[in-house]
């Protein structure tokens, strides 16, 4: 799956890319209907541009996702695209949310993207795994934490 490539008349192409976007003030508001919806949503913007999803994950507060973008299309064009038709159509679905997001922005300006080059496996894998990898992290990371004030002071009485 690596090696697939792509075919214009003239051009033969293989950009793949790693992109990760979150919602506005990184709010956690991917759950649940939006979740489903916003699916949904992506797989059907992605498919009128052409564009490839090969792998996806919608987290509560960020999204991952490696695609095939054409080479026709920049990086940046259809990031601007994604996100913008996709907040519209999600504040026309779930109406709520536009009391949430003043100005009817449901992402945040940036995002980040990674070519993948010949590493598209290993970015899949990550991408899938992300999720129960952040769960486990956060298990390991609870701890009790004590008052730094009450412990030694109230001792002395």
């Amino acid at each position: 799956m690596a090696n697939k490539s792509y075919s214009l008349a003239h051009t033969k192409w293989m950009c793949k890319y790693h992109i990760v976007f979150t919602p506005k003030y990184r709010r956690k508001e991917i759950y649940n209907q939006v979740r489903k919806d916003l699916i949904k949503i992506v797989k059907r913007l992605c498919k009128y541009k052409g564009v490839e999803i090969v792998e996806g994950h919608m987290m509560p507060d960020h999204v991952h996702m490696l695609v095939a973008i054409p080479q026709k299309i920049s990086v940046s064009t259809f990031i601007g695209y994604l996100k913008g038709k996709s907040a519209l159509m999600i504040f026309e679905k779930h109406a709520l949310l536009k009391y949430k997001h003043g100005n009817r922005k449901f992402w945040a300006e940036g995002y980040y993207v990674s070519t993948v080059g010949l590493n598209e496996a290993t970015v899949a894998k990550y991408i899938r795994e992300q999720e129960t990898h952040d769960q486990a992290i956060d298990k390991l990371s609870i701890k009790e934490n004590k008052d730094p004030f009450s412990d030694k002071r109230s001792k002395k009485k």
